[in-house]
């Protein structure tokens, strides 16, 4: 069991396009187990390669007991309206947001060995390989959101512990300033 450490919200690699798969081999088979060990044990709905700094085109899922990978997916979306529902994401911990997607998605690319299949799936399933193939295009889940969710959110964000943002600390100069501001 590799579990991995997963890249959180301002890291670059979050941000950059993920390369095609061109090699189906060991290494490959390694990663999606890695991927596989690290979203189950956060526990997540999803683990896509860039969230473990890894700038691949691969990712994993967890949703209504199936358990699986794709490799190089290639989406095509139902025309049926966008559906706004909660959406988490392992790189922004303990936080949600209405996120919209498309209410059905079909999901085509290789298995780890390089065996084409074909994945189909609607609600969160749909949801999923929406959000975990914008992962490997650069994109987060807070750039589908509209302008006033997304201002909300960055608030959350920033105010999360995991932000980084530590309160500062202040400290007294030892010495005197004779009435003059530092």
């Amino acid at each position: 069991m590799a579990i991995q450490k997963i890249r959180l919200f301002g890291d670059p690699v979050l941000r950059t396009p993920a390369a095609p798969v061109v090699d189906f081999d060991k290494e490959l088979r390694k990663l999606v187990k890695d991927l596989t060990d690290t979203m189950l044990d956060a526990p997540g709905a999803g683990l896509a390669a860039p969230q473990i700094g890894v700038g691949l085109r691969v990712f994993t899922y967890y949703v209504d007991d199936q358990l699986g990978h794709l490799v190089n997916p290639d989406l095509d979306l139902s025309e049926d309206k966008d559906e706004e529902g909660e959406e988490g994401c392992l790189s922004f911990p303990g936080l949600s947001f209405p996120t919209p997607r498309a209410v059905r998605a079909v999901a085509k690319g290789f298995n780890m060995y390089g065996e084409p299949i074909v994945l189909e799936g609607t609600d969160l399933m749909a949801r999923c390989f929406q959000h975990e193939t914008d992962h490997l295009d650069g994109i987060l889940f807070i750039d589908r959101m509209d302008p006033k969710q997304r201002k909300l959110a960055m608030k959350a964000i920033r105010e999360a512990e995991w932000s980084g943002l530590q309160p500062p600390t202040v400290k007294f100069s030892p010495h005197a300033t004779r009435g003059k501001a530092l």
